[in-house]
């Protein structure tokens, strides 16, 4: 039977997508398409779980508009759906004087987005974060944590209790057929015809957008995160979520402590090239995947722009004893001893032609297919948001 709308990639963004179409136009019948065994197997699956705030982001930019309302709808669906999380709060650390004013900037944009942020002083920090060091901070009462699994697993369920939508697994999507009336989806599950075609496919959503006719504007380029988690007999160390202040030259967040839901304690990530668009171990690497990432202009301009940068992240990646100095910028008490390794994820890092970092969502059109060509971290807070903006999209098709 023809669907309506046929999203591909079953992870946070394309199952709170369905979910949010369920809601507003129950009559349309969907089709998930995921090419894993489970659903939010990758980004969304390896994901530490923080209901974000906001704070970091230009105001006015898609990042900022959704992760304000995304937040309050993710908050509102886990209250109704009794799903665990807790809003905890987090602060940003300036370690020396010469962050302070980095971080003054980053409490402005925090204003000019709405958020509920104030400078604190070195012994307000003390209260809040005891083994925090740092000059001064910002806090973010309303910063928080969830298990983003358990939510696309709650989204599923609502999705798919609505007669007439689908979600096959193992249906890895190897060709797209754009007709006059639509869509025809090719993939390892047989073919699914389609009015209208969403792809979430994260991690290869520059390739399918290929298999659909387009071009996308910016190359998938995977970066690795590695992570340790505190032994449980330290995890006092951090009470809720210490970040640093970010360096602006660099597009990530830097290493942090993170509370889970479960109430581990996460520390990390760095970030380096990861050798495929799945390899999570230190030995993994698919050729294809290394080859396109290497060859293409865009990475190499990247490289040379953020090469410094790029060897010390890769030489925390091989040396753990650089990687707990990194750590101790924030907790100065951590020690080797304290820290056990926990699986890394991949962060699906836009990359353009020109060596740009896409750093704010990529959501293009044609006549039949809406592709997310760009949904950065963390797009899981903002994810019922941005599912909410992709359905307004498909309403004008309807």
């Amino acid at each position: 039977m023809k669907k309506d709308v046929c999203i591909v990639g079953g992870g946070i963004v394309g199952l709170a997508t369905a979910y949010r179409l369920s809601q507003s136009h129950p009559d349309k019948k969907i089709i998930i398409l995921e090419k894993e065994a489970r659903l939010a197997a990758h980004q969304t699956g390896h994901n530490s779980g923080v209901l974000h705030s906001g704070i970091y982001y230009k105001p006015g930019s898609l990042k900022s508009t959704n992760f304000r309302e995304g937040k309050k709808a993710m908050e509102a669906f886990c209250e109704k759906e009794e799903i665990d999380h807790e809003i905890c709060g987090k602060v940003i650390v300036a370690l020396d004087d010469s962050e302070v004013e980095r971080m003054q900037n980053i409490h402005e944009r925090g204003k000019a987005n709405g958020v509920n942020c104030s400078l604190i002083s070195k012994e307000r920090l003390a209260e809040i974060e005891p083994h925090a060091a740092g000059v001064g901070a910002i806090h973010v009462p309303e910063a928080g944590i969830v298990n983003y699994s358990q939510v696309s697993e709650r989204l599923a369920q609502r999705v798919t209790e609505k007669e007439g939508n689908q979600i096959i697994l193992e249906a890895k999507v190897t060709g797209i057929r754009q007709t006059s009336s639509g869509v025809v989806v090719q993939s390892t599950k047989g073919d699914h015809e389609a009015s209208l075609l969403v792809n979430c496919a994260g991690l290869h959503s520059d390739r399918v957008t290929a298999l659909g006719g387009e071009r996308a504007p910016a190359k998938i380029i995977p970066f690795k995160g590695e992570y340790y988690e505190l032994k449980d007999e330290v995890k006092g160390l951090c009470r809720h979520l210490i970040y640093p202040v970010p360096d602006p030259q660099f597009p990530f967040l830097g290493v942090h402590f993170t509370r889970m839901i479960n109430g581990d304690v996460e520390c990390g990530p760095n970030a380096v090239l990861a050798f495929g668009r799945e390899a999570y171990g230190k030995l993994d690497m698919n050729l294809r995947d290394l080859f396109e990432s290497l060859t293409y202009p865009g990475f190499i301009k990247m490289a040379c722009k953020h090469w410094k940068m790029g060897l010390g992240e890769m030489w925390r990646s091989y040396n753990k004893a650089a990687f707990v100095k990194a750590l101790q910028r924030l907790v100065p008490e951590i020690r080797a001893k304290h820290l056990k390794s926990v699986p890394a994820g991949i962060r699906a890092q836009a990359v353009t032609p020109d060596g740009g970092l896409a750093d704010d969502f990529l959501i293009e059109d044609s006549a039949h297919v809406v592709n997310v060509c760009n949904a950065p971290s963390p797009a899981a807070t903002a994810s019922l948001n941005i599912g909410k903006s992709i359905v307004t999209r498909l309403a004008e098709r309807f």
